[in-house]
């Protein structure tokens, strides 16, 4: 059960300079992108994605999203140290999800440059960025402060 999970807003460009290693993740990319994907979910859920159909199901919704210009990383050699989606997009806000961070790179300020080149995209687009994040998750909630968004709401989930 998770209580409070704020939703976030930012209407407009990011309050700070976006990384500009942060791309699209290319199809021919899926290979070197799902693993990080993979981490962020197991580390988010706590369950292997992959459990259950041996990954197909998870693969397959990865990789609709980046065909469909929504995942987006940076590399650094062939291993992905940034990575998000925007998970769901209407005519007017642009949902980003499964922002995650390579354990190994944590705390050097990859995680909020790239949410913000993420926003900078749905900006350009004319949407508003929206997400949401576990009400004990101090360091993600900060980083997005950082990069201007504010708390608009709240939901609470429960995970079964």
């Amino acid at each position: 059960m998770r209580a409070d999970q704020p939703l976030m807003a930012l209407a407009g460009p990011p309050a700070i300079a976006a990384d500009p290693y942060v791309r699209p993740v290319r199809p021919a990319e899926l290979d070197r992108y799902l693993p990080a994907a993979v981490a962020m979910f197991t580390e988010e859920v706590g369950i292997d994605p992959r459990a259950g159909d041996g990954g197909v199901g998870y693969r397959s919704r990865v990789a609709e999203l980046v065909a469909a210009g929504r995942a987006f990383a940076r590399f650094e050699g062939d291993e992905v140290v940034f990575k998000a989606e925007i998970g769901a997009l209407s005519a007017h806000v642009g949902q980003i999800q499964g922002v995650w961070v390579h354990p190994a790179c944590r705390g050097r300020g990859l995680g909020t440059a790239g949410t913000a080149a993420v926003v900078e995209r749905l900006a350009a687009m004319g949407r508003v960025s929206s997400l949401y994040v576990n009400g004990f998750n101090h360091v993600a909630r900060a980083a997005y402060k950082r990069v201007g968004f504010t708390q608009v709401g709240s939901f609470a989930t429960v995970l079964f």
